[in-house]
């Protein structure tokens, strides 16, 4: 349940949180735009740079107090329309106009640097012949395909998922925000239209991360919220 808040009485210490490493540790914060209380796995922070220019922290890293905001582009629209951030840093804060659009290009790329790294790790298995092996032995947590990929293909992919050992009513997640040509940079081979997420902590923030874009496109926050939606790590 999410409490509200009024402008008025409002302190700073509600606003803005100590810093990266007080806020890695909280649970709960306010968002700037809407006043409600949320947990912060559904919450993006931003930060007032040196010159005073506000910007995304999406690891969560970056020095200084943050302010949050619900992971939505409309959440972070009206917090530019409503001077929140400006109210948050109390006037010391530069928004620029296209800070939604700026937070979901972040968004995308921190997907990619996480499929990059989970490739590294060795969790991701890519190409058409290994993702159906994959599936037939019931591994995988969840499924990248290219948003250019063909039809019948995909649709194959799918009915081996359902075939996998273990398959519940619960689809695997398909990740397909991305091109094969972004898929191909990140997975260091050329095209790639399907690959296939194994179990591990780097596939865990892969998902997390894709939960939390996909949140910020369509407003609605994941089901699985806290629970399943992997918190961003300090080695990410």
């Amino acid at each position: 349940m999410l409490a509200r808040m009024d402008d008025e009485g409002l302190q700073d210490e509600e606003l803005l949180d100590a810093g990266p490493r007080g806020a890695a540790a909280e649970r709960e914060r306010l968002c700037v735009a809407t006043r409600t209380v949320r947990p912060t796995s559904a919450l993006i922070r931003f930060v007032a740079g040196p010159d005073g220019h506000v910007v995304p922290d999406i690891k969560r890293k970056l020095p200084g107090r943050g302010a949050w905001v619900t992971a939505a582009r409309g959440a972070v629209a009206a917090a530019v329309k409503q001077g929140a951030f400006r109210k948050a840093f109390k006037g010391k804060a530069t928004v620029g106009p296209d800070l939604a659009e700026a937070t979901e290009r972040l968004l995308a790329r921190a997907v990619v640097d996480a499929l990059a790294i989970a490739h590294k790790a060795g969790t991701v298995v890519a190409g058409y012949t290994k993702v159906e092996a994959a599936l037939a032995s019931g591994a995988p947590v969840g499924l990248v395909r290219a948003h250019d990929a063909r039809p019948d293909g995909a649709r194959k992919i799918d009915a081996a998922a359902d075939r996998r050992p273990g398959a519940t009513d619960l689809q695997l997640p398909v990740i397909d925000s991305f091109e094969s040509a972004e898929l191909d940079l990140a997975l260091g081979r050329a095209n790639v239209i399907h690959a296939a997420l194994l179990p591990g902590r780097a596939s865990e923030a892969v998902l997390g991360r894709w939960r939390m874009l996909e949140q910020f496109r369509t407003g609605v926050p994941d089901a699985r919220d806290d629970r399943q939606t992997a918190e961003p790590s300090a080695r990410d």
